[in-house]
């Protein structure tokens, strides 16, 4: 099934203060897709996978930047679809129960990999809002083209594409916004020159906020670790952010040939995060990527190469302590002003962390139309992933030498796909694919701060147990999908998919090789307080899908049901296990990853109902509702992060350049939960937002208020608060508390377009 879903069903728009009784975020309109069962546009220009979608304005995306910094949070709105929440920009999506690695997420063509133990720069981290021209979801089954090395759905996010004019034209536009809560504020701009063969463009943005406020206290200590520095008991600590992006673009055109080059660089000199124990202090990245697209008489042909580098530095942030360790002046604890450098203590400055990648990738593919037999789709892809992840001494205990988490780590995939859609009758489409992955990896051997024998935590013994074997592996993974789609009727419509999808774990989950609870607590990519370690021996994860779908459309097509049930089942499913028998409740722990099994059942529901169109305007209801059921089927328990039953209902206005809008967005109890990582279960909650705006021919005003009615509520994604105090240390900080969502938020914003 094929959803679009015009940008402000996710924005809180923002209107002049004569606010227009608005009601909710935009419409989900069904359309004319290929056989890409729930496939889910969310804005932009053409996703061309076998069909044709409806396109969304580019102008309506302006709102985005105005409502929000995190590009992937704009997911949350679509059924089925929730965001793990992280630092302020980098939410890390989730899709019917898998996130982060677990999904494929292409940004501009490029296969991103996330290069922290935290994974606190995940892929659309990359991408403003503003930069966004166009982002497709592939919920469900994913077809063979734009699936691989995942065993969730897809997500390809790309920006503006090259356009090209009769005659020289040059036109730009420029955009800023302003939020109350955490005092954020940001600004954007777009410059573009194009011609008959020529297209050139440069895309900024920049965006920067303090910590968020939830809309009660939900803590009982104020101190940081911080002399004289505190925080009020309302104040969700390491929550502030500061980013720029830029985008430089040139395409020529020449024939039926369109050759594209892009180079992109990223600035972020902070991204605190609270539920993570350590904060982002520069990450900067920049990027290469150059296509070339030909059109021809057969159909496509594309050929993409990529490289990107990330260096990214984690320390401790304002929030949290700094110094650790006692003095030499009768073992006091240590004095940042007097002790700085004391040669005869153990004072310890921080913990800084480096994580450096290099990422290059090529793309061949060929898109075949076969007139009577359909079309067949064709690609093979490469990839070559290098890490290095170490952390310098910084005195103390840490010391002298420097700590490898992972040393010249690699990830290197190659893969291979072909695809065929075809139409066996007028009203029946079938589409089936075949692809084979070559996923192999590998790391040099390891140490940490000290060889001595007498090292805090193991580290010597554990070192020489890693190094003492093969850290050499290969899988050889194959995907398998059927998808069809019959149409009984000019109304209603049935769909049906199965897929077997593999993922081979990632470096993070293999190669942290330390149980010292200090080294452990520091690689965490699910935010929820415990240390990990990996696993060399761990298997690919298998997941065997089945998924259907019912759509309904009135005559008139004013009005539409969807329904949507699925079951996945998950062999080798990577989990957690106590890495020691140090493990208990009431506490934050040190896990192992381990290979175990999984089940995850449930239901999507969308609808949308035009309600009038009139004098008054254009009033429209919109709504989506998704319940999830996901086990770790070898303990009984539940998997982690999961929101069992979420959804949301908005009611829409539009009159003569008004775009107004009321959304309602709920969330139940959640209380099955993974008791290997002691989850917190969270209360149930409802919000309400509101938002307009007003358009006129170049400039957007808009206007927005989330969270209208100040309500606290836990976030069921969110994880562990452990934002403030003595954070090195697993247990020295309060154990349970959840992270809370932000209270009540005015904003602003204006878009000029010249």
């Amino acid at each position: 099934m094929s959803l679009n879903i015009k940008p402000n069903v996710f924005c809180l728009s923002k209107i002049t203060m004569a606010v227009t009784l608005a009601l909710s975020s935009g419409a989900i309109f069904a359309a004319d897709a290929p056989v890409d069962i729930e496939q889910i546009v969310v804005e932009g220009q053409t996703h061309n996978s076998g069909g044709h979608l409806q396109s969304i304005s580019q102008a309506d995306l302006k709102k985005l930047s105005a409502a929000t910094s995190d590009t992937a949070s704009v997911l949350s709105m679509l059924a089925g679809v929730s965001v793990n929440q992280t630092g302020a920009v980098s939410s890390l999506p989730m899709i019917r129960g898998l996130s982060d690695d677990r999904l494929r997420i292409k940004v501009d063509g490029m296969d991103m990999i996330a290069a922290c133990p935290n994974h606190m720069n995940p892929p659309l981290s990359y991408m403003a809002p503003s930069d966004v021209g166009q982002m497709t979801v592939f919920a469900g089954i994913t077809p063979v083209s734009v699936g691989g090395d995942s065993i969730g759905g897809s997500i390809i996010s790309e920006s503006k594409a090259p356009e090209f004019t009769d005659r020289a034209n040059f036109e730009g536009e420029a955009g800023g916004f302003s939020r109350s809560n955490n005092d954020a504020s940001g600004f954007n701009a777009r410059l573009t020159q194009t011609s008959e063969n020529l297209y050139a463009s440069y895309s900024g943005s920049y965006s920067k906020g303090d910590n968020y406020t939830a809309a009660s206290d939900f803590k009982t200590i104020a101190e940081t670790g911080r002399p004289g520095h505190s925080l009020p008991l309302d104040e969700v600590g390491s929550t502030a952010y500061e980013t720029q992006n830029h985008n430089l673009r040139l395409a020529y055109k020449t024939g039926d040939d369109v050759f594209d080059a892009q180079l992109g660089y990223q600035n972020m000199p902070t991204q605190l995060y609270p539920n993570q124990r350590m904060d982002l202090l520069d990450n900067q990245q920049i990027r290469v990527n150059l296509n070339w697209k030909r059109e021809t008489d057969w159909g496509q042909l594309q050929t993409r190469l990529y490289h990107e580098k990330v260096e990214h530095g984690m320390d401790f942030g304002p929030d949290r302590q700094l110094w650790y360790g006692s003095n030499a002046v009768g073992g006091a604890a240590c004095d940042p002003i007097r002790f700085v450098g004391d040669p005869a203590g153990t004072c310890a400055s921080g913990m800084p962390m480096s994580s450096d990648s290099k990422n290059t990738g090529l793309t061949i593919s060929a898109e075949i139309d076969l007139a009577a037999s359909g079309l067949v789709r064709l690609g093979t892809e490469f990839q070559q992933f290098s890490l290095e992840d170490y952390w310098e001494a910084s005195g103390g205990g840490m010391g002298p030498g420097t700590f490898q988490n992972i040393n010249n780590g690699e990830r290197n995939r190659s893969a291979a796909f072909a695809e065929h859609e075809l139409s066996l009758a007028d009203d029946w489409l079938v589409m089936y694919g075949v692809r084979v992955e070559r996923v192999e990896r590998d790391a040099d051997d390891v140490r940490g701060y000290s060889t001595a024998m007498n090292a805090m935590g193991m580290q010597v013994m554990e070192a020489n147990a890693f190094n003492s074997v093969d850290r050499k592996h290969s899988d050889t993974n194959v995907d398998l999908t059927l998808l069809t789609r019959y149409s009984l009727n000019s109304q209603i419509e049935l769909e049906l998919g199965v897929a077997q999808k593999v993922r081979s774990a990632n470096l993070y989950e293999v190669f942290p090789w330390s149980s010292w609870m200090m080294a452990a607590s520091m690689n965490n990519l699910v935010g929820d307080g415990n240390g990990y370690v990996g696993n060399l021996d761990l298997d690919p994860e298998t997941a065997r899908t089945l998924s259907g779908s019912l759509s309904w459309r009135s005559e008139s097509g004013l009005h539409e049901l969807s329904v949507n049930p699925y079951i996945t089942r998950v062999d080798d499913y990577i989990d957690a296990v106590a890495a020691n028998a140090m493990w208990r409740t009431g506490q934050y722990n040190v896990l192992r990853y381990q290979n175990q099994e999984a089940e995850l059942k449930g239901v999507d529901l969308t609808l949308s109902s035009r309600l009038a169109d009139n004098a008054s305007g254009v009033w429209q209801l919109a709504g989506n509702l998704s319940f999830i059921d996901a086990e770790n089927t070898n303990t009984g328990e539940g998997l982690y992060n999961i929101v069992p039953l979420q959804g949301r209902l908005s009611l829409t206005h539009q009159l003569a350049g008004w775009d107004n809008s009321l959304e309602w967005v709920f969330a139940g109890n959640k209380d099955d939960l993974s008791m290997v990582r002691n989850e917190a279960a969270t209360d149930s909650y409802s919000l309400f937002n509101l938002r307009a705006s007003h358009s006129w021919q170049s400039v957007r005003v808009d206007l927005g208020v989330e969270n209208l009615l100040d309500e606290f509520y836990f976030l069921p994604a969110g994880g562990t608060y452990v934002a403030q105090g003595m954070t090195m240390s697993m247990n020295g900080i309060p154990f349970g508390i959840g992270v809370p969502g932000m209270g009540r938020s005015v904003y602003a914003g204006i878009n000029y377009s010249f």
